[in-house]
């Protein structure tokens, strides 16, 4: 009985483990689809701005994503609960966009300030997203 416990374990951390890979990859494939500068490109070139900014979106993502999963009453509760923290940090990207148009075309030019205003806003969100799934 013990051996299918750890058998049946093992199986839902591959399953959650691999969502939350999936989840992510599809969070980076949107993000970076919608944002106007190439943050990957940004990235290689040395563009610390864009590794704050995409960074700051991404750890903003996977903190209520693990909370999704540690909370979750089934698989697909995850599922969706890991969909609302994709789009709540869209949403989060959108709204700074709006009040700070200059956001994109700083962070493609490197400035600093810029990609670290988006991915802390986006840091703050996830942080606020993940404590409110909790209830």
């Amino acid at each position: 009985m013990e051996l299918d416990a750890q058998f049946q374990g093992m199986i839902n951390f591959i399953s959650y483990f691999g969502a939350g890979l999936a989840l992510t990859a599809l969070f980076l494939i949107i993000y970076t689809a919608i944002t106007p500068q190439k943050e990957f490109k940004l990235i290689r070139e040395g563009n610390v701005a864009a590794a704050c900014s995409l960074g700051g979106a991404l750890v903003g993502f996977i903190i209520p994503l693990s909370s999704a999963i540690m909370n979750s009453v089934d698989f697909l509760d995850m599922i969706i609960w890991g969909g609302v923290a994709l789009v709540v940090q869209l949403i989060v990207f959108f709204i700074l966009r709006i009040l700070f148009r200059s956001l994109p075309a700083g962070i493609e030019k490197g400035v600093l300030s810029e990609g670290i205003l988006l991915g802390v806003f986006s840091l703050a969100a996830g942080i606020l997203n993940a404590a409110c799934m909790t209830y």
